[in-house]
C-alpha cells in the first residue's frame, strides 16, 4: 500500500512539475529568439549606415569567427578553403611555388622561398613584392586569393611580375609548379649536441622526428651528449 502511494506521489509531482518545466523552456527560447533578433537588427543597421558598402558574407563570417573566439582561443570555424589550407599543412604536401608570403600594406611580400623548390630555383628573394600573376593585379586582394592562384597541378606553369627593391622596374618570372614536399623538421649537430627543430606539426611529425635522432647519431656514430628540441 506504501509503495502503491509512493508511485502515484511520485507521478503527481512529476505532472505538477510539467507545466514548471515548459514555462522554462519557453523562456529560454524566448530568450534566444530576442537576442537573435537583436543581431539581426544590429546587421541591418550596419548594412544600411556604414559608411561604406558592406558584404553579407564578411558580416557573417565574423559574427561566426567572433561567437566561437568568445568561447576559448582555440575554438574557430574552418570553410571549405581554410579547412583545405589544414589539410595541406598537416599533410605536408602540396603542389605549387614553394613560397612563404604574407600581405603587407595590400601587397603579397614573400617572406622567403622554400629550398630546393620551383621558386627557389627561379631566383624569387625575401622581400620581393608580387604584383601580378599571369599578367593579372593582385594588389589589395586577399593573401587567400594569391596563395589559390600560386597553388595548381604540378607540370603548370605561372607567370609572375616582381617589384624587388633595388630594381627600376618590376620584372617577369616564369614558375613551373611541382610537388612541394613541406620538411616540417630539420636537424644538426653542434657541439656534440642534437639539435631538433619542428617548423610545424604534420601528419609525419613523429616518424621525421625518430629519423632526425638517427640521422644524428649515425653523423656522430654515437649517441650526442644531448639534444635540444626546438
Amino acid at each position: 500500500m506504501k509503495s502503491r502511494l509512493a508511485r502515484v506521489s511520485a507521478i503527481a509531482l512529476a505532472v505538477a512539475l510539467v507545466p514548471v518545466a515548459t514555462s522554462a523552456i519557453s523562456q529560454v527560447e524566448s530568450d534566444t529568439q530576442a537576442e537573435i533578433s537583436r543581431f539581426v537588427d544590429i546587421f541591418e543597421r550596419v548594412k544600411t549606415d556604414y559608411v561604406e558598402p558592406v558584404d553579407d558574407d564578411k558580416l557573417v563570417r565574423g559574427a561566426i569567427d567572433g561567437m566561437l573566439a568568445s568561447l576559448d582561443p582555440h575554438s574557430s570555424y574552418l570553410d571549405a578553403r581554410d579547412f583545405a589550407n589544414l589539410r595541406t599543412q598537416t599533410e605536408g604536401m602540396y603542389g605549387g611555388l614553394g613560397l612563404s608570403v604574407t600581405m603587407q600594406d595590400g601587397a603579397v611580400k614573400v617572406i622567403a622561398p622554400t629550398r630546393e623548390t620551383p621558386a627557389d630555383k627561379a631566383g624569387i628573394k625575401a622581400g620581393d613584392y608580387i604584383t601580378h600573376l599571369d599578367g593579372k593585379l593582385i594588389y589589395g586582394g586577399t593573401l587567400d586569393d594569391a596563395v589559390d592562384q600560386m597553388r595548381g597541378e604540378p607540370g603548370t606553369s605561372i607567370k609572375l611580375t616582381i617589384v624587388r627593391e633595388g630594381r627600376d622596374k618590376p620584372f617577369d618570372v616564369s614558375i613551373t609548379r611541382a610537388i612541394i614536399d613541406l620538411k616540417p623538421v630539420t636537424w644538426e649537430v653542434k657541439d656534440d649536441i642534437g639539435i631538433i627543430t619542428i617548423a610545424s606539426f604534420t601528419a609525419s611529425v613523429g616518424a621525421d622526428v625518430e629519423e632526425a635522432v638517427q640521422g644524428i647519431e649515425a653523423k656522430l656514430g654515437r649517441k650526442p651528449t644531448g639534444y635540444v628540441l626546438d
